[in-house]
């Protein structure tokens, strides 16, 4: 082998050597995240649901996104369909293609599918809705929440004790995922808790992400009720107010800390009685 093939593959492979590194560890970084991308993907872009109601709306949620992309491909397709076989021709410029215009059928089916469509989503949506809304009256835990300008109070009732959180506007120069600021409302795993919600000033609105759903929070004595059941995942999970209620809005945030039954039981015992 000549020197001078000697001296040019030399260079090459040292150029190569740096970007097959960055391949490879490009692709362990893929791996290492690919499930957990798969997992969002899968939900939709929606955060992982802690409560029973959460998976009928994350159901409801893939749903409407597979009858929407499902519809798209279908009008994708028409249009590919017009643009391929109904263009201008170059030896009559001049020939308009078939007309549809006052077919009968035709302007039928253009009437009675998206009909048919807006039906569908709407049963669904009015029944996920009842399931989501319902009140039996009979959860083991209570939650009383007022929101005000500009933070939360929560007041938890278990088996005749009650434990009350208040707090304050954050200060967001503090907050971060891994340290939420703010009042904590703690809730049992796997046990139905009511909620009433409060407002003394303006409207608010309580929004726990991981809930998949919030509730507005009225002013006056319009009170707002809804029920969740928590699954068997416990953790902390952030909370704000997801309606705009005045100049300290941003800092109304608090948190929802999900911890086995054991420890909420001593949480009560160790709350109850402390300060309104």
């Amino acid at each position: 082998m000549s020197p001078t093939r000697r001296t040019t593959r030399r260079p090459w492979a040292r150029r190569r050597l740096p970007g097959a590194a960055a391949l490879a560890l490009l692709v362990a970084s893929g791996t290492a995240c690919s499930n957990q991308a798969i997992d969002q993907w899968s939900r939709g872009g929606m955060p992982e649901g802690v409560t029973k109601q959460s998976d009928i709306v994350q159901t409801l949620w893939n749903g409407s996104w597979i009858a929407a992309l499902a519809t798209g491909v279908v009008v994708w397709g028409l249009i590919l369909w017009a643009c391929i076989f109904h263009r201008k021709k170059k030896n009559s410029p001049d020939q308009l293609p078939p007309q549809v215009r006052y077919n009968l059928p035709i302007e039928i089916l253009y009437t009675v599918v998206p009909v048919i469509m807006v039906a569908v989503f709407f049963y669904f949506t009015a029944r996920d809705e009842t399931e989501i809304t319902r009140i039996s009256k009979a959860a083991p835990v209570k939650v009383a929440v007022e929101g005000y300008q500009w933070s939360w109070r929560f007041t938890t009732e278990y088996q005749g004790q009650k434990a009350v959180v208040a707090g304050v506007p954050v200060d967001l120069s503090k907050q971060s995922a891994e340290n939420p600021q703010g009042p904590q409302l703690v809730l049992p795993v796997n046990t139905q808790v009511h909620f009433d919600l409060h407002s003394p000033d303006v409207i608010h609105s309580f929004w726990v992400p991981a809930f998949l759903f919030k509730q507005d929070v009225f002013p006056g004595n319009v009170r707002n009720q809804f029920e969740i059941t928590t699954l068997d995942k416990t953790g902390v999970f952030v909370g704000r107010c997801a309606e705009l209620c005045g100049t300290d809005h941003s800092k109304m945030l608090f948190s929802v800390k999900l911890v086995p039954q054991a420890e909420f039981d001593q949480y009560i015992k160790s709350q109850a009685g402390s300060a309104q």
